[in-house]
């Protein structure tokens, strides 16, 4: 790494949140909304190495793309499959379907996003019924 690369990610790994976003603005525009710190200097610090270093190299470009988007997580567990679990007094099933988690009559494309809606706050999908250490 070059020593003004050395230097940048030096200057980012003391910066505030706010300090944060104001380098990511004056570098590449609107910064992301992130309010995680730790997430948004790994990011910033990240890109300003891809851009020193050139980025991805095409075999690996190549490579990602090949592989597509990712599954949904719990999809594995194969269609029909139910995830059970007491909320809040209620038993809860979510049923893995194809495209989606059905709940409720209403098809998700998210374990998490299920989770989300029945928690009634955001939730991991596969924390939220157990398929992961907490």
């Amino acid at each position: 790494m070059s020593t003004d690369l050395e230097t940048a990610i030096a200057e980012i790994e003391a910066m505030d949140l706010v300090g944060l976003r104001s380098e990511w603005r004056r570098r590449y525009g609107p910064p992301p909304p992130l309010r995680s710190e730790p997430f948004m200097r790994m990011l910033l610090a990240w890109r300003v190495q891809a851009d020193g270093l050139g980025g991805i190299d095409t075999h690996t470009q190549r490579a990602l793309a090949r592989k597509g988007a990712p599954m949904a997580e719990g999809l594995e567990l194969g269609v029909g499959a139910r995830l059970t679990r007491n909320w809040k007094g209620r038993a809860i099933e979510v049923i893995v379907e194809e495209d989606g988690f059905r709940f409720g009559g209403q098809l998700f494309p998210s374990l998490s996003a299920a989770a989300t809606a029945i928690a009634g706050s955001q939730w991991n999908g596969p924390r939220f019924f157990g398929l992961r250490d907490a």
